[in-house]
């Protein structure tokens, strides 16, 4: 099963009916997915799951029917175990962006950390997994796959935030500190430090 989220409501992919849910279910298959996206950025639906049989092709059929842009994030550590966080748009996050032509997904997630916060001397320590929203970008829907990695950095200067890109801090925080940042962070930064195990 695969979590969507769209405004920050959950939708999602799944091969199995479940009968008692609070969940609209709507059929991958049929569905005209933008007006269920407008529904849920209305408020109108809450929460909802796509059905389609085959578990391996559910993704593959999503982005069949909604523009799919690929970005690169890090989960970044410095050597007191403090995690690098954005704060932008009234909401902490972790630093990423879109990929560009040629360039792999791991470089792709450096070169974001690096520009939206300034911290260098990064390594890649491990692929973690992906997370998936929808977006409105000049009036259309799209699909955004953000490939996450955990970094090490050896960047002992203080982070610098990208002021061109609305981000307002860059800061180092403490376990105590992720945990109250993410009462104020968006579902799929929150999903990612729950299914990673990432606090403890």
């Amino acid at each position: 099963m695969y979590k969507v989220f769209v405004n920050d409501k959950p939708l999602f992919l799944t091969n199995e009916i479940a009968k008692e849910t609070d969940f609209q279910l709507f059929l991958l298959e049929s569905i005209d997915i933008e007006q269920l996206i407008i529904k849920m950025f209305q408020n109108k639906i809450q929460k909802a799951s796509l059905y389609y049989p085959d578990e391996k092709a559910i993704l593959k059929k999503l982005k069949e029917k909604i523009p799919v842009c690929k970005a690169g994030g890090g989960l970044v550590f410095n050597k007191n175990g403090d995690v690098l966080f954005i704060f932008r748009n009234g909401k902490w996050d972790l630093p990423k962006g879109g990929i560009e032509r040629g360039e792999d997904i791991e470089d792709t997630a450096m070169r974001e950390v690096e520009e939206e916060t300034g911290v260098d001397k990064l390594a890649i320590t491990r692929k973690l997994q992906k997370t998936y929203h929808i977006f409105k970008r000049n009036g259309k829907y799209k699909l955004k796959v953000t490939h996450w990695f955990e970094m090490q950095t050896k960047f002992d200067g203080i982070p610098f935030p990208q002021a061109n890109e609305g981000i307002e801090k860059a800061v180092w925080l403490n376990p105590e500190q992720i945990k109250e940042a993410l009462k104020n962070s968006y579902e799929n930064i929150k999903l990612l430090f729950e299914e990673e195990r990432l606090l403890k």
